[in-house]
């Protein structure tokens, strides 16, 4: 079946933008899913998995965290996140967040083109201070789809998060009561003083190889485990951070295949009356 696809804007006064995707000939409102983006916004990987979620039955939709009244500030722009997600692919991962390593790299670069990847980095590697925000719109994104946009009134919200959108879709579950599941891809989990508010399922997905990450999940796992939370997760034997992306050189299928099988197992359970 096909798809309709489109960017809109929501929000009170229209301040929020995302890219929605659903199927083209079922009318009546679907359950939700919320596509929560790395830190390269909403690329032409999260429409395509927002596309995904949308063939397997849902009302799919990505929120654009970086823009306002539809529009992003310059360095966080589709074309130059693009280039300088080609430049970070272009070196070692371990010398992204290494700056003396990372500017090396940058002066080999002309030096029009090194400014521009530099000022775009320079925000992509500072997002924090934003979280506040993306947290807000995450929320908001959620009600306004229970409550308000007519192909997903009165279903159930679940969200799915990639990277820094993993760790947003562990926070949403615990700043969002009557959210339905959230699912983490290699995000960081939610703080000690937000386990208690989570009221939903969890479902996470890690690479061995991404230690920062990876290292931190028993102890998130026990947490949860010991205040009554719901929390199952898959580490993958050799797989690096983003093993889910199928545009970056970390992509690996195997562990993706599994990871998506198990995701869409997960939302049927948490989204619909008809397997439990």
């Amino acid at each position: 079946m096909s798809l309709d696809t489109e960017w809109i804007r929501y929000g009170d006064s229209g301040e929020y933008s995302g890219y929605v995707a659903r199927l083209e000939g079922v009318r009546e409102p679907m359950p939700a899913v919320i596509v929560l983006q790395e830190i390269w916004g909403v690329d032409s990987h999260i429409q395509d998995l927002t596309r995904r979620f949308a063939q397997a039955g849902y009302t799919a939709f990505a929120p654009d965290l970086f823009a306002r009244n539809g529009e992003r500030p310059e360095p966080l722009r589709a074309e130059r996140v693009q280039e300088a997600k080609e430049f970070l692919n272009a070196i070692p991962q371990a010398n992204w967040r290494d700056l003396e390593k990372r500017q090396a790299a940058l002066a080999l670069l002309p030096a029009n083109k090194m400014k521009l990847v530099s000022d775009s980095l320079d925000y992509l590697f500072n997002l924090s201070g934003m979280m506040p925000n993306f947290v807000q719109q995450a929320v908001m994104t959620a009600s306004w789809l229970r409550e308000t946009y007519e192909y997903s009134l009165g279903q159930g919200v679940a969200s799915v998060g990639f990277c820094m959108g993993g760790g947003l879709s562990g926070i949403l579950a615990g700043k969002d009561s009557s959210l339905k599941g959230a699912v983490i891809f290699y995000g960081s989990g939610p703080s000690a003083e937000l386990i208690p508010e989570i009221q939903c399922p969890m479902l996470g997905f890690y690479g061995e190889l991404d230690k920062r990450i990876t290292d931190e999940v028993p102890a998130l796992g026990e947490a949860l485990f010991q205040a009554g939370k719901q929390f199952d997760y898959h580490i993958y034997v050799n797989a690096p951070h983003a093993f889910f992306n199928d545009t970056r050189p970390s992509f690996q299928v195997d562990a993706a295949r599994d990871a998506y099988a198990r995701t869409l197992t997960f939302l049927q359970h948490v989204l619909t009356s008809s397997v439990r």
